[in-house]
């Protein structure tokens, strides 16, 4: 299959769910699925899943996903999240048109339809306080009691409403409640509060509303009023499909439409924290460095750490869609990172600890060109120059005074071969007072030339990389590695306690000097270092800067 093939799609409960209602032209064809976040935070590696979900069933069966911000808390939505989120899903690879939709597009509409509730004596104002409502709604062995306000009289209800409405009452003095079962086992169902007041600015509609609908009741009527086919959820909603559904019944005379609510098992993964409130609590308490540092499981973070949208593509295809609930360990997301960098990734050297490496019976003014490819397995990408001199970096631990067993780089006496040119004989080293690396020395078998005939004539077991000093360039490279150190943090203490206190290492590192000018977010393999990116923001001409997207291969399972 060539890289330009699509793969084929591999089927799921919801593509077969929606292949049956094809069948029977339950929806005439017609797919319609939504992506509904809150604005009240930056999204996170799960949203990439549903994202992925529902905007590539929307692709798929040719139909529209909508994009639609469910935005009915005012007191933490800001517009920087508004826009934080449009540009993550535009760069998963998403684009929702037309379809861009607010909640609180429908207030006015949803305010009319609960006014429709109160007529037919389906909804009241309830007075109680927060302790009183609490108390009254039982438990799972004992069903709960009917507030002394729930037989007002539709005139009350509607006049306590349209006084809410008005601004009249202080925040928490009133709400409405839908009138369902205060006995149901479901809570969901034991008549829920679908209006509070809340006299916060929103960030679109001002001041205009005191009063905000709660989301079990703006979802299924956003949802409905965009015709939405298939509304497609995480399994934590199942218990609340009764009530999504009850709204939908009792006003299907006003809006003549009853979306179908689908639920999955969201994204449990090992290593990170995916609760919106404790990525709050990691951003506000300075254990990380805003929402986009790349150890922070943002889509912001993911991005600037340099993971791609297609690895994120390999990983939801790989861990698929199902209604169990299961843990889906870190290291598989790696795994299709590096899968998916390897084939784009072109290579370059650097050298992350670097030691002065000297040729001594190499010219000293003399430069010669080695030819490095710029990736392996694709010919086609071509070879780029990289100079050789007297003078080079090389890694510091690529030198051992005494090696031990199975130790076939640098030592005295040993040969290796410098990756892309020669093979070099190590003649010793020189340290200072304190017993600290300062220069190794070395020959160089001028016969050997990478790519030259007979060039092979030496065998040796070590194969080093280097950089010549004249031209290599400084850059700051941060090591990032996973945040915290347990697979599931805050299992048997505070989360905060489980953080990897090696989660970054920042270094001054060699790298080759044409990664001066790379755009920022390229990505490149450093050779036997692993993924790097050109970060986001920092990176310049003047000052380049390189994040650790992930290893060469998985580390974290020999630890």
């Amino acid at each position: 299959m060539s890289e330009t093939t699509e793969k084929p799609v591999v089927s799921n409960f919801i593509r077969n769910i929606i292949d049956d209602d094809n069948a029977n032209q339950k929806w005439h064809g017609r797919v319609a699925t939504r992506f509904p976040p809150e604005p009240n935070g930056y999204l996170h590696y799960g949203h990439a899943k549903s994202i992925f979900l529902n905007f590539g069933l929307a692709r798929d069966y040719a139909g529209e996903c909508h994009m639609r911000f469910d935005d009915t808390n005012p007191e933490k939505e800001e517009q920087e999240y508004v826009d934080s989120i449009l540009e993550s899903v535009r760069w998963l690879g998403f684009d929702w048109g037309e379809h861009l939709y607010y909640a609180s597009d429908y207030f006015d509409r949803l305010y009319a339809f609960a006014e429709y509730l109160i007529e037919q004596g389906l909804a009241y104002v309830d007075s109680q306080n927060a302790d009183e409502m609490r108390a009254n709604r039982g438990t799972h062995l004992e069903p709960g009691r009917n507030s002394p306000w729930r037989e007002r009289s539709v005139a009350d209800n509607l006049d306590l409403f349209r006084r809410m409405k008005a601004g009249e009452f202080a925040d928490g003095e009133h709400v409405l409640r839908v009138k369902i079962d205060m006995a149901s086992p479901n809570f969901n169902l034991r008549d829920p509060v679908i209006y509070r007041i809340r006299h916060a600015e929103h960030h679109r509609t001002g001041n205009q509303w005191c009063i905000y609908p709660l989301y079990d009741y703006t979802h299924c009527l956003s949802d409905a009023l965009e015709q939405i086919t298939h509304s497609i959820c995480t399994l934590e909603f199942e218990d609340h499909r009764p009530l999504y559904d009850w709204v939908l019944d009792q006003l299907m005379p006003r809006i003549g439409w009853h979306s179908q609510q689908i639920e999955f098992a969201r994204l449990n993964l090992t290593y990170v924290v995916l609760s919106k409130r404790k990525l709050i609590q990691l951003v506000e308490s300075g254990a990380v460095n805003g929402w986009d540092d790349p150890r922070l499981p943002t889509l912001v973070g993911a991005r600037r750490r340099g993971f791609t949208p297609e690895g994120f593509k390999l990983f939801t295809d790989r861990i698929g869609v199902s209604k169990a609930d299961s843990w889906i360990d870190m290291s598989v997301l790696e795994d299709c990172m590096r899968e998916d960098l390897n084939q784009r990734a072109e290579r370059r050297i650097a050298v992350l600890d670097p030691v002065k490496l000297i040729i001594d019976n190499y010219p000293l003014d003399s430069r010669e060109t080695c030819l490095a490819p710029n990736h392996p397995l694709k010919p086609e990408m071509g070879k780029r120059e990289i100079e050789f001199q007297r003078e080079l970096w090389i890694e510091r631990d690529d030198y051992m005074e005494t090696p031990v067993k199975g130790f076939f780089r640098l030592s005295p006496g040993n040969k290796v071969r410098l990756r892309y040119a020669f093979v070099i004989e190590c003649s010793g080293a020189t340290y200072d007072a304190n017993g600290h690396l300062l220069t190794i020395h070395a020959n160089y078998l001028p016969e050997t030339k990478s790519g030259t005939p007979g060039s092979d004539s030496v065998k040796v077991k070590g194969n080093i990389h280097w950089l010549p000093v004249h031209t290599a360039t400084d850059a700051e490279v941060r090591l990032y590695d996973r945040l915290f150190r347990v697979p599931h943090p805050g299992a048997e203490q505070d989360f905060i306690l489980d953080i990897n206190p090696e989660s970054v290492r920042i270094i001054q590192a060699q790298i080759e000097s044409s990664l001066r000018d790379a755009p920022a977010e390229t990505r490149f393999q450093f050779e036997r270092h692993g993924y790097f990116v050109a970060d986001r923001y920092d990176h310049s001409p003047d000052t380049p800067v390189f994040n650790r997207t992930v290893g060469l291969k998985d580390t974290w399972q020999k630890r």
